[in-house]
């Protein structure tokens, strides 16, 4: 068993760091077949965190898996399950199995199965739930679990949501009462930092680590990968075989998705390879792995869109520490460069902190205040039974979220750490049942952030910060009328 080295991340520790127990602020995606030990291990001695990719598998390679990585690190890992692509009785042995085994993390996607949350929960498993919407986060959270991936429509192999990670990630966060970590067509530092810095607590790698000497993909999916050029990629329903229906994924170009290969929902299934024993069908999820033989061209090759930048098969502990150093190369260059320790302004940072705290507090405040609305809105758009009133709460609810995002940047340029928490605001409107009365209640509360709004301007020096909120009480006031003339109510003048 080896010893991870004790240096300190060039990168920040972040809060979901700490809850996963990893120096560096990246995870190995837990890709199907591909994230075996071997590549689990090497991304965790590296810094960072692994999940095995154990979708649908026997539970004897589950323990054999879990036991080789405990055999290569000591460090913490984790095990991905997905309920809606697994037998319901496979699935009930296999979360069994990783609490006697006492795998520390599992990660979920697809579905929020409470069930299963409950039962890791209560077995004291940390649990990780991939989503592709703010809905979805909303459900993860509520059926407990601790910490979020959004999963952006860049991203490879099967992806939930259809928004781009530049939108889904700060609406994700705007719901968001626990870590959130990102992915989607990650594939290099600049894209660490990117997504550091818009808020996101770790950055997700798969397609950039499919491509390493640890992964269990196929050499042939690995070449393909290397080769392949930006644009290469195509979102498709066409490998659907062990998945529910409508599971769209993200693979490289070939004969199947070009039709040449016939219907894919015609009966009848064709074998084009095999896995020890086991049949690979045509138009299957099975992607190419390193125990497979057949016609890998007309497998599923999953690649994220960020595939253009993935230019060679590396040692994975390399790749990690590569993508590292130049996120903190590209993070220093977001949030200017650190003074050294031993310099007389090494307190630079926390003067400048200590100045803006008045005007951070009172951002955080309207932080929490706009995650509660963001959070009652969606909720309520969903309730909502006649057309237009789902429409305006809809609107609400994306400058809700435009505000989070934007309070969050504020909050960061003024060297503050952005609040995870939901206002209990959120609590006192949901107890509302009857909408009208709920969207009253919110009103009331809009009406709470323009008086804040109105107090704060005058402290904030920054242009673009005043600028920003500037536009927000706009926004709330607009807002505030259009919701009080559907409820046949007249807002107070001001």
């Amino acid at each position: 068993m080896h010893r991870s080295s004790p240096q300190a991340s060039p990168l920040p520790r972040t809060a979901l760091c700490e809850l996963l127990g990893c120096r560096h602020p990246v995870l190995l995606a837990g890709m199907g077949g591909v994230s075996r030990a071997e590549l689990v291990a090497a991304v965790t001695e590296a810094g960072g965190f692994g999940f095995l990719g154990m979708v649908r598998e026997p539970l004897a390679l589950i323990r054999t898996e879990v036991e080789h990585v405990r055999r290569r690190t000591d460090r913490p890992f984790g095990v991905n399950l997905i309920p809606a692509a697994t037998d319901p009785q496979l699935l009930h042995e296999q979360v069994a199995l990783c609490i006697a085994l006492r795998v520390p993390v599992v990660g979920l996607f697809w579905d929020v199965h409470h069930a299963v949350i409950a039962r890791l929960r209560e077995a004291g498993t940390v649990v990780v739930h991939q989503v592709g919407s703010a809905g979805e986060a909303l459900l993860a959270q509520e059926a407990g679990a601790q910490a979020l991936i959004a999963q952006g429509v860049e991203a490879g192999g099967h992806v939930r949501g259809r928004l781009p990670l530049a939108q889904l990630l700060p609406q994700v966060l705007s719901v968001a009462g626990v870590p959130v970590a990102a992915a989607g067509g990650l594939a290099d530092g600049r894209d660490v930092a990117r997504v550091l810095a818009q808020g996101a607590q770790a950055a997700v790698l798969g397609t950039a680590l499919l491509a390493t000497q640890e992964s269990f993909a196929h050499d042939y999916h690995k070449q393909r990968v290397v080769q392949a050029r930006a644009g290469d990629t195509v979102l498709t329903e066409d490998f659907h075989i062990n998945w529910p229906p409508h599971a769209a994924v993200r693979v490289l170009a070939n004969s199947v998705t070009r039709c040449e290969r016939g219907d894919p929902c015609a009966a009848g299934r064709t074998v084009i390879g095999e896995e020890e024993g086991r049949p690979i069908y045509l138009f299957s999820t099975d992607s190419p792995l390193r125990s497979m033989t057949g016609n890998f061209e007309a497998m599923a090759l999953y690649a994220g869109k960020g595939v253009d930048r993935i230019t060679s098969v590396e040692p994975a502990g390399e790749c990690v520490s590569r993508i590292v150093a130049e996120a903190a190369r590209h993070w220093r260059l977001l949030e200017g460069e650190p003074v050294e320790v031993a310099s007389p302004v090494c307190y630079a940072a926390d003067v400048e902190r200590d100045r803006h705290a008045p005007v951070i507090a009172r951002l955080d405040e309207l932080l929490e205040a706009e995650r509660a609305g963001a959070r009652v809105t969606l909720r309520s758009a969903a309730q909502a039974q006649d057309g237009e009133m789902r429409e305006l709460i809809e609107a609400v609810h994306r400058d809700e979220v435009q505000w989070c995002a934007m309070l969050m940047r504020a909050i960061r340029s003024l060297q503050g750490t952005p609040s995870s928490r939901t206002g209990d605001f959120y609590d006192k409107a949901m107890a509302f049942e009857k909408l009208d009365e709920r969207l009253a209640f919110l009103n009331r509360g809009q009406g709470w952030v323009v008086k804040k709004l109105r107090e704060l301007l005058p402290m904030v020096d920054d242009a673009s910060i005043r600028e920003g909120l500037a536009e927000m009480l706009r926004a709330h006031e607009a807002n505030l009328d259009k919701v009080n003339r559907r409820l046949g109510l007249v807002r107070p003048a001001h």
